[in-house]
């Protein structure tokens, strides 16, 4: 009885610790990015769609533009989007480490031939907890 309960005990203690460390990405997060020494800001919401990511990015002239590949492994979420500025449509390829309601992490951005990398921070609001 003692060993069944032992390991009753090991398995539960192991589920918690399990559950603990799942990165949840799903949430409205408030992201900010600094190009060419200029603040900006965007929001970004990922949903659950039966087994998969989806969600959208809006900027403040640019809304509901859908995220495309969301993809997370262990704590890493990767996607890509298309921002459209001045009549060009601008690829750009995120990979973020998430850390709880935080994360950090680089965008990829290709215009006219021309690769930029900047570092892309955010923070996921509380009301989505």
């Amino acid at each position: 009885m003692n060993a069944i309960l032992s390991v009753t005990f090991v398995l539960g203690v192991c589920g918690v610790v399990g559950a603990a460390g799942k990165v949840d990405p799903v949430g409205t997060w408030r992201c900010e990015y600094t190009i060419a020494d200029k603040k900006l800001t965007t929001e970004m919401t990922i949903k659950k769609d039966a087994d998969k990511l989806v969600g959208k990015m809006n900027w403040p002239d640019q809304k509901d533009e859908k995220l495309r590949n969301v993809k997370l492994k262990d704590d890493t979420l990767t996607f890509s989007v298309v921002r459209k500025f001045m009549d060009n449509e601008i690829p750009i390829d995120f990979t973020l480490k998430i850390d709880g309601d935080m994360f950090k992490g680089k965008a990829v951005a290709e215009f006219m031939g021309n690769k930029s990398e900047y570092d892309f921070i955010g923070k996921r609001d509380k009301k989505d907890k």
